[in-house]
């Protein structure tokens, strides 16, 4: 029997019309624009500026604290200005934009094909690589890699999660990587072994991907310890506590960690990425990104430099159809409307999605007429009714107490609604605000 989560969950319609796409490189772009915050925590440092000559893979804005992540050049080139300019959230942040010239790489960078399966390094210098490397979590997070590595004192893992659920409906970016790269992806879950100290490890694949499920399988039979749990196609089975759940059985209490439960959970790409930077010396400066849509001529998985502009992945995919009505930067439940196709791509993005005007458009938002059904269907056992209602009057010290924090945005609540009221939208404005009364007081 395929396991699962247990508490609430959607089952929305799946749309993988990029399932089996195999991975199309995307020409390197004639600029980029790198934003300094691509990641949780604190903004990278530039240091780097305007005329300034750079390499693929140099550093360009270097941490800044602890909870932070470094940003290094996707291509090589000179830099052009280093100004504020709009993120995928519409917002104006600092950026970093480079002129492309050739494609010269940093040589400390292996770039020679082929798998390096030995894993010749300490942990310390693992967890070294890791950060110099700019790593975060890759499934849209954002949250600095080596700082999740890093275990408190008094605290131990016992075993690690490797998430290969990708259960955000249209997306098949982790899909597509694990059936290319599995023999480095499986390097890179023992390197994560090695690092955290433990002898077990999981990787989660929902039973949607049968073709991934049949090939970590057979690779598992060649390493000790790693076991391929199949599961149950649930959303938002991707989400920390969910698959902790579904695969462990074991409940992260609220306001807790992974770690609190003995585990650590990572993405299938951040693995990947893992892999690359402690056995090739390559930070990040490219992911894999689903572009896909509906009434997209050609949608497909494409390997993209860091900084792109969405524009360029949509000539890709065959241009932007005439009746489209909204551009999404991620998913259809989590992903955000994006104000321009000028928008570079972040490490987050792992998709972007065209949705016709006739899909895109809010519907009339009704009464709640008290149906429970968010109630139902929240994973994290949260009243969504209440909540908003709570955040429409500014309650906002009471939403604490309800356990607002505890939200994952996973936008179940507003799927459901049969009134089509916007849940998750004043979900969002209530953490935002509580967070905010949470650090003043720190």
């Amino acid at each position: 029997m395929l396991k699962t989560f247990k508490k609430g969950g959607i089952h929305p319609e799946e749309n993988k019309l990029t399932a089996g796409k195999k991975i199309r490189v995307l020409p390197v772009p004639e600029m980029v624009h790198i934003p300094v915050i691509q990641h949780l925590g604190m903004p990278a440092r530039p240091i780097v500026k305007k005329g300034d000559k750079v390499k693929t893979g140099q550093l360009i804005a270097e941490a800044d604290g602890f909870v932070s992540a470094g940003v290094h050049s996707p291509v090589s080139g000179t830099v052009s200005k280093v100004d504020l300019m709009m993120d995928a959230g519409g917002y104006r942040k600092m950026t970093i934009s480079i002129q492309t010239a050739g494609d010269e790489w940093m040589e400390e960078i292996d770039r020679s094909p082929g798998h390096k399966p030995d894993i010749n390094i300490q942990p310390e210098e693992i967890l070294k690589k890791i950060a110099m490397a700019g790593i975060v979590g890759l499934g849209g997070a954002t949250f600095p890699t080596h700082v999740k590595l890093t275990i408190p004192r008094g605290r131990k893992a016992e075993s690690v999660i490797i998430n290969g659920v990708e259960c955000e409906p249209f997306l098949t970016s982790d899909h597509a990587l694990m059936l290319e790269k599995g023999p480095e992806i499986f390097t890179g879950i023992k390197i994560l072994m090695k690092l955290l100290g433990v002898k077990q490890a999981f990787v989660g694949i929902e039973a949607n991907k049968p073709d991934a499920i049949k090939l970590f399988r057979d690779l598992a039979m060649r390493h000790i310890g790693i076991a391929v749990v199949p599961l149950r196609v649930k959303y938002p089975q991707g989400g920390e506590k969910q698959l902790i759940k579904a695969i462990t059985g074991r409940e992260v209490p609220s306001g807790k960690l992974p770690i609190d439960v003995g585990t650590v959970v990572v993405n299938v790409g951040t693995t990947y990425a893992i892999y690359e930077a402690v056995q090739k010396n390559k930070p990040l400066i490219e992911r894999v990104v689903t572009v896909t849509g509906k009434k997209l001529a050609n949608p497909g998985n494409f390997l993209v430099r860091i900084g792109t502009p969405v524009e360029k992945l949509l000539e890709a995919a065959g241009g932007l159809p005439q009746n489209t009505g909204k551009i999404l930067y991620g998913g259809p439940m989590m992903g955000k409307a994006l104000p321009s196709t000028d928008i570079p791509v972040g490490k987050g993005c792992s998709g972007i999605l065209v949705m016709p005007l006739e899909e895109s458009r809010r519907r009339e938002m009704k009464v709640c007429i008290r149906c429970s059904k968010c109630v139902q269907v929240c994973p994290m056992g949260l009243e969504p009714y209440l909540l908003m209602a709570m955040s429409e009057r500014a309650m906002f010290d009471r939403m604490e107490n309800e356990k607002i924090m505890d939200c994952i945005e996973c936008g179940s609540c507003s799927y459901i609604c049969p009134s089509d009221r916007p849940l998750l939208d004043y979900i969002r404005l209530g953490k935002s605000e509580v967070n905010k009364i949470i650090r003043s007081r720190k």
